[in-house]
């Protein structure tokens, strides 16, 4: 099964939104002092956006050293992207720079901490992509 790597900042915004998923979790640290972590299954990255008024800065630093190491990178299927539509067209934009970069799809954007439809979507969401690679593994075996 999935699982979803997260980070969150001291607002907690995105913690707030992850923890209402159901799903398995692993938490990037919020200090670059603590032990990085280290994907061991497939993932779906859930990221906020830091950015400014013109996009730059995106992607949390924490994120992106997450993101440094090549073996973590392979392993990640997706990527949820939290913002605020405040930024306008740079809402959720850490989501599209991580996609471009990393080359996946970017899944889903949600706002601040999320609605109960936002929350639905991504179960809904997740729940399909896993049987869709589930039904792939049994095809390749």
């Amino acid at each position: 099964m999935y699982q979803l790597i997260y980070f969150s900042s001291l607002s907690g915004n995105t913690h707030k939104f992850v923890e209402r998923l159901g799903i398995p979790l692993t938490r990037i640290p919020l200090s670059p002092k603590e032990p990085m972590v280290f994907a061991n299954k497939p993932f779906i990255l859930v990221t906020p956006t830091y950015s400014d008024n013109e996009g730059r800065g995106a992607v949390p630093k924490q994120v992106i050293k997450f993101l440094n190491n090549e073996d973590n990178r392979k392993m990640m299927v997706g990527v949820i992207a939290g913002g605020n539509t405040n930024f306008g067209k740079f809402y959720g934009q850490a989501g599209k720079v991580i996609s471009k970069k990393c080359n996946v799809p970017l899944l889903y954007r949600f706002e601040l901490t999320g609605t109960e439809q936002d929350i639905k979507q991504v179960q809904e969401g997740v729940a399909t992509l896993w049987e869709q690679q589930h039904k792939k593994e049994r095809i390749l075996a």
